[in-house]
Formats: structure tokens, C-alpha cells, sequence
């Protein structure tokens, strides 16, 4: 990360300092207050609209403008410091002032886990927060979820409601103390509290039951990972039959009992924001039904107090750092594709029929938030789904443009705000398939736009006419830019890169209406800021019905035989399927016309021919299943065509209906083979258009094989790549790439 912008050079005189960034509720004042009075300046500090104002005079003034840039808190990102001289006052004293109004222009950090010296007052009994699940201080804990509005101070935040007692006031009053105007500061006299001793939910798990616990930004339904009857019950409850359950471990000195992290990933689990990580997992440890067919499992580590607390019980031990053996399924606790869940009434509405107990508390939630995930591909963090410990982190553009409001896509959708040279990605939505995440969105809408006091000049979304987001999006009462979906996965990669000119992208994804009424999913496309042109991509697959083949692969796997000629050996394949023969016959005589591009049914067809799974309960399943078949991919010779721009892979299909390899060496050839032919067609598309940077995105780069063997293949042939770091690849980043082109494009028509 570069250093923060040191601040100009100080004049003589008074000086009126303005800190920009993320610069509230990260202990900015008080570090200012003690700065000041370390280095003998009079003035004040105070939080406005904009960010930190300062005025200083007298002193070691220059070292303080010095030292207010290279010593800032820990969470403290500071993007400018703007010094003006102004008239000396000759006052005395050093305060902090009452917090100015105004329109928004600075921004809250992401909520934090606990602080070391938190963590270590949580378990002192000499310490009045012995215990006590809400602890926190200037340097860790709650920040979005609990924030209302800015400027961030504690009548616009959660906190509101709980008066601090006296000696919360003296902490919060004292310039020495690490909770000098810390925001939520609380104690068990004067703070929120557990519905629930800590006893009581360490008993219920020892005994296999299954608990949901509301944390920072809402709840979890937690169970013992070890035990497989706890697991497959609360997938029963859950109706969650095969998607992968993440796992919550006490510490970073735990990890080894069930995963063998590399130095990176173990490094982001123990990291401020406390990700989900996925990371090897240790066979023959956890439950079989965790994550079934996987070879990899996603870990966080304790990051809220109540986690600390909880495992500390569930082993009897006192020391929060040492090995603990507990893991326990952490999954966010949203019954039925809704939402999280968040609000204690509604938990108890919504997940007394999957949880065993119910444990609340009485800090609202302001703004829900889930986990994030992240991954390691080719050395670097990339995200699986962005949001706790990152939102509202900006991502910077490289130009100035209207302000815009970004809806997204319909599955794992989230929202964009630009304003000036900042965009705001919210955190994971999900999927608009029902009414509360519909409401869910708009929520999402109203506080992004309110905390950022932003009103859109226009607003972005799909091309397709039958996403819910498309139909928010024209309900604002703004001028609509309907962007192309893949178009928008390969812009939302070059903007976080802040790539001015053309960049040629490989969108790689599911689905997405291409502008010729077509389903698209594997594109060769070049963005030029609002512009884009399609120059190529995979050649296409039958699409045998519809959404019903994302769902099934067995029939993307009856479309790649009819694709290759081998329909013929559709019984050996598929002849337990009942549906398989007549469908057969209508592809052999080109009854069904609808077809796609997409390379996540080109990963769907090719997990049924290998016996992979011919019905999935997940999105992606298949091929996630395939790609943890992997063991060293290599290219089958003469295993794709390229001409004129499409890439076929109809020689490959054709070798695995003739030879049926096993499973685990059709995964080794279909990904070696498939990262040849598209590294070849990236090559032949830069020739063409003298375009050398290349942009990987859209969902399937979430496969870690493809995306570095992209990586590895592209870089040998002399090409630029870019991956996506700041948001995922996915749909997940796609309200991104919609901001981005809309910020160009004509509207006047």
C-alpha cells in the first residue's frame, strides 16, 4: 500500500488543515488532540462534512503537519491534506470542537475486528470489560453497520439509545485513553447486551444443537463443524442441500487443525477485515457434509467479541491466542435465499423453525451486512463477494463525471455511487428473487445515497428487461443507461485498474443478454470508456430449455454431443435420465433453437460428460465440483478451432465422448485445453485491434485454474492482464462496470 500524502510545507502562523479520506470514526480526533499536545500547538480539530478540519499555531508545527500524515491510526486512509495559512489567534489549549454539518463529502471505514488490546481486556479480570461481548474502542469494532448518517458521531449512529455511565464518559473525555471519543464506546453498565449468557450458547452447541447468533452486521446460524449430524440437520432446516458452509475458527494458531493455508491466505484471515478465505482443508476432519465434492473450505476467525467469548467457552480456556480445537459452521442466517436476517423480532419470526436458540441483542443494526469471501489467484486477493471489513472502502477513478447510481445485476447484485472521483460499491445483496431482497436493494439504495448525501444525475443497469434491478432502475425517475452486461464485467475491471483508453476483455460468465436478443457468456470484447465492440468469443451451444439447462447439466451435456457429432452416444451417457432421448432427438434435427455462448454451461456440459453431476442445487456447483478434480491441466493436442474470431471446442468434446476419460482427467484436460484456446483468441484479438492490455472478468474467473492459467498464458505471449482485486469478478462487480460506462455516455438522445 503507498504511504498516505504528507501534508505541504507549514507556513508561519496559524494553519487551517483539511484531511480527507477515511478519516471518521477511526480515532482521528483524538490522535490529532494528542499530537497536538505532543508537539505544543493550540488550535482544535473537529469531524465536518468534508473529512478532519484542523487549526494549529505555535509549537513544533511543522513536525506535527509531519507527523499528522506518517502517524495516523491504524484505520485512518487519508487521501489529500490541504493546508492554508490564516490570521494567528494567539489562543492556548488544544481542543476537540463539535462536529460541523454539511453535505457529505468524507466517508465512514468498514467495521473492524477486535483490537489485540481489546481482545486482551475481554479476558482480564482486572479489567471493567472483562467479559463483556461489546467491547471496543478507536481502533476496532462497528462503523458502517451501526452508522446512520454523517458526520460520524454517536447521535447518528446505533449507539444512541445507550447513555454512557461515568466512567465511559471519562474514557470517552480523556485525550490519553485509546477510547478518547471513541464512537460506541459501552461497558456492561452502560452498553448493549446478549439475550443470552455465554454459558447458555456454549451448552447448546456442545450438545449439537444449532444456534443463531446476531453480530455485528446480523445474524449467523452456528453449529459444531466436527459433527456430522449437527451439519446435516441444519442443512435439512436450512433446505441447503449441497452449497458449501464456511467455518468460523478462534484464531490464526487454530488454523492448521483443519486447513493448510499458504502465508497470503492465512495473512487475510487474520487481517482487520476477517474475510472468509478459501484455503486447503485437511481431509477427515471436519463434517463430510460441510462442503461436499470440494477440496477447499472457506475460514474466518473470530472477529466480534461474542465470537472470542464463545470459543473461549467452548474450549475452557482463558487465553485468546492459543490453539483452540472448536470450528463451528458460520453461516449467514437468511432462511430461503432472503436476506440476512438482522433485526431480533424478525429472528426470532424467521429462524425459530432452523435454530435451536436464539441469541440477540439490543444494538441495532443499521445497514446488514454479510461476510466477505476472498480467494488467492496468481499472488493477490480477489473477491468472491465483497462487503464486511471492505464497504464502504471507495474505489478511486481515474477522470471526474456525473454523479450515478449503478443497480446491478439480478443475481448477487449489489449497488454503485459515484460521486466526484470516488465510486461506492455496496455490499452483497444477492439474488432479486423475492420480495425482501427487492426491499433489501432499495434499502441499500436509500442509505448509500444518504450517507454520501448523493442524488444521481442518471442512473445504470442490465440490458435485460426482466432483471428486478432493471426495473428499479427505471422506477428512480432518472435518465436510465442500459449497459450490456458482459461489456459492464470488462469495465468494471479496467475502471479499478484506472485504464484510460481500450482495453480488451475475455468476459467469462454464466449468462447475460447480448444486444443481439442472444444469451452470452464467453466474449472477446473491446471497452473504449463508453464504448465497447463484440470482436469474438465461443462458439455457441444449443440451449435446451432455457433456465432449465443452468439447472441441469445434463442437458448442456446432451447439447456439447450434439455439438461435436456424437449424439449417437447420448444412452451411455445419459441413459438414466428419462428426458435425455427425446431431447436427443430433437437436437438431432434442430428443433431446439435457443442457443448460448456461455462458458458456464460449456463448464456445465463438460461436469456431465465426465459423471461430474447431471443436476445441480447451487449455482456453480458443477463446476466448482470439476475444478476440485483438477490435478494438473494440460491441453489436449488439436483440442479447439479458431476461426474468424470463435472458438470451438467441439475437437475436445469429441475426444471425451470416444475415449470417456475419468473424471479427474477430463478436469485436467478441459481446463488445460480451454485456457490454450482462449489465451490463442486473446492473442489473435490483440493482433487485430493493436489492443495489449487484457481484462479478465465475469464469473467463471472465479475458478481459480482458469484465472491463473489465463494469467500465466497471457503474460508468456507478451500481453498486459488484468484481474479484477477490488471487487469480484462476478456479478458482484458488476453495478461497477455499469457506473463506469454510464458516467460517458450520451444522454441527451
Amino acid at each position: 500500500m503507498a504511504p498516505p500524502p504528507a501534508a505541504s510545507a507549514a507556513p508561519a502562523g496559524r494553519v487551517r488543515v483539511r484531511v480527507v479520506g477515511a478519516v471518521q470514526g477511526v480515532g482521528m480526533r483524538p490522535f490529532v488532540h494528542r499530537l497536538a499536545a505532543d508537539c505544543g500547538v493550540s488550535g482544535f480539530v473537529l469531524n465536518g462534512a468534508d473529512g478532519v478540519t484542523i487549526e494549529a499555531e505555535g509549537g513544533a508545527l511543522d513536525g506535527f503537519l509531519a507527523r499528522l500524515t506518517a502517524e495516523a491510526p491504524p484505520l485512518a486512509r487519508i487521501d489529500g491534506v490541504a493546508v492554508e495559512a490564516i490570521a494567528p489567534t494567539g489562543g492556548r489549549g488544544f481542543a476537540i470542537a463539535e462536529s460541523r454539518a454539511g453535505r457529505a463529502a468524507t466517508r465512514i471505514v468498514a467495521d473492524a475486528a477486535t483490537c489485540p488490546a481489546c481482545r486482551a481486556e475481554l479476558f482480564d479480570p482486572r479489567s471493567r470489560f472483562f467479559g463483556y461481548p461489546f467491547v471496543n474502542c478507536t481502533h476496532c469494532g462497528p462503523r458502517l453497520t451501526i452508522t446512520r448518517r454523517l458526520p460520524y458521531d454517536r447521535p447518528q449512529t446505533a449507539m444512541a439509545g445507550f447513555p454512557m455511565c461515568a466512567a465511559c464518559a471519562a474514557d470517552y473525555g480523556d485525550p490519553a485513553n485509546r477510547r478518547f471519543h471513541a464512537e460506541p464506546i459501552a461497558c456492561p453498565a452502560c452498553g448493549p447486551r446478549l439475550s443470552h449468557p455465554i454459558g447458555e450458547i456454549a451448552a447448546a452447541l456442545r450438545a449439537g444443537r444449532i444456534v443463531a447468533l446476531k453480530g455485528v452486521g446480523g445474524f449467523h446460524l452456528v453449529a459444531d463443524a466436527r459433527a456430522e449430524a449437527a451439519v446435516a440437520e441444519l442443512r435439512r432446516r436450512k433446505a441447503r442441500d449441497a452449497k458449501p458452509f464456511a467455518v468460523m475458527m478462534a484464531n490464526s494458531a487454530s488454523l492448521a487443525a483443519v486447513a493448510a493455508p499458504t502465508e497470503a491466505e492465512a495473512a487475510l484471515a487474520r487481517s482487520t477485515a476477517a474475510p472468509i478465505v478459501l484455503m486447503a482443508v485437511r481431509p477427515g476432519v471436519l463434517a463430510p457434509s460441510l462442503s461436499p465434492g470440494l477440496t477447499r473450505v472457506g475460514v474466518m476467525l473470530a472477529y466480534a467479541p461474542v465470537h472470542h467469548l464463545l470459543f473461549a467457552a467452548l474450549a475452557d480456556a482463558s487465553d485468546p491466542d492459543a490453539p483452540n480445537p472448536t470450528v463451528l459452521v458460520a453461516t449467514s442466517a437468511n432462511p430461503c435465499g432472503e436476506p440476512l436476517v438482522v433485526d431480533d423480532a424478525d429472528a426470532a419470526r424467521r429462524l425459530g423453525g432452523i435454530a435451536d436458540l436464539v441469541v440477540g441483542h439490543d444494538r441495532p443494526i443499521v445497514i446488514r451486512c454479510d461476510d466477505s469471501v476472498v480467494q488467492v489467484v496468481a499472488g493477490a486477493p480477489t473477491y468472491l463477494r465483497r462487503a464486511r471489513g471492505f464497504v464502504p472502502d471507495p474505489i478511486p477513478l481515474a477522470t471526474d463525471g456525473p454523479d450515478v447510481l449503478a443497480f446491478g445485476a439480478h443475481l448477487k447484485a449489489t449497488v454503485t455511487v459515484t460521486r466526484g472521483r470516488e465510486a461506492f460499491v455496496s455490499q452483497h445483496v444477492g439474488d432479486l428473487d423475492t420480495a425482501e431482497t427487492v426491499r433489501f436493494h432499495r434499502e441499500t439504495v436509500d442509505h448509500l445515497l444518504s450517507l454520501l448525501d448523493v442524488a444521481p444525475d442518471r442512473v445504470a443497469c442490465d440490458l435485460h428487461p426482466d432483471y428486478r434491478s432493471t426495473a428499479l432502475a427505471e422506477a428512480f425517475g432518472r435518465p436510465v443507461v442500459r449497459v450490456q452486461h458482459h461489456a459492464a464485467h470488462v469495465a468494471a475491471v479496467a475502471a479499478e485498474h484506472g485504464v484510460a483508453g481500450p482495453v480488451l476483455g475475455l468476459a467469462l460468465d454464466g449468462h447475460g443478454l447480448g444486444d443481439d436478443g442472444t444469451a452470452w457468456g464467453g466474449e472477446a470484447i473491446v471497452v473504449d470508456g463508453a464504448r465497447w465492440r463484440r470482436l469474438g468469443g465461443l462458439a455457441p451451444l444449443a440451449l435446451p430449455g432455457g433456465d432449465r439447462a443452468a439447472r441441469e447439466p445434463w442437458r448442456m451435456g446432451l447439447a456439447a454431443l450434439a455439438a461435436c457429432g456424437r449424439l449417437d452416444r447420448a444412452p451411455a451417457f445419459f441413459g438414466n435420465v428419462a428426458l435425455a432421448a427425446p431431447l436427443a432427438r430433437r437436437l438431432a434435427v434442430g428443433a431446439e433453437r435457443v442457443s448460448t455462448s456461455s462458458l458456464g454451461r460449456l463448464f456445465d456440459a463438460v461436469a456431465a460428460l465426465a459423471g461430474v453431476r447431471a443436476v445441480q442445487d447451487h449455482e456453480g456447483q458443477a463446476a466448482m465440483e470439476l475444478e476440485a478434480l483438477v490435478r494438473a491441466p494440460r491441453a489436449l493436442a488439436g483440442g479447439y478451432d479458431l476461426a474468424d474470431g470463435r472458438l470451438s471446442c467441439a475437437p475436445l468434446l469429441r475426444h471425451l465422448a470416444d475415449a470417456r476419460p475419468d473424471a479427474a482427467e477430463t478436469a485436467d484436460l478441459f481446463h488445460g485445453t480451454l485456457v490454450a484456446g482462449l489465451a490463442e483468441l486473446a492473442v489473435a484479438t490483440a493482433r487485430a485491434t493493436g489492443v495489449e492490455r487484457v481484462a479478465l472478468g465475469g464469473g467463471c474467473l472465479m475458478n481459480r485454474v482458469l484465472a491463473e492459467g489465463l494469467d500465466a498464458a497471457l503474460a508468456a505471449r507478451g500481453l498486459s492482464v488484468l484481474h479484477a482485486r477490488k471487487l469480484p469478478p462476478n456479478d458482484g462487480g458488476l453495478s461497477f462496470g455499469q457506473a463506469a460506462i454510464a458516467r460517458g455516455a450520451d444522454i441527451t438522445n
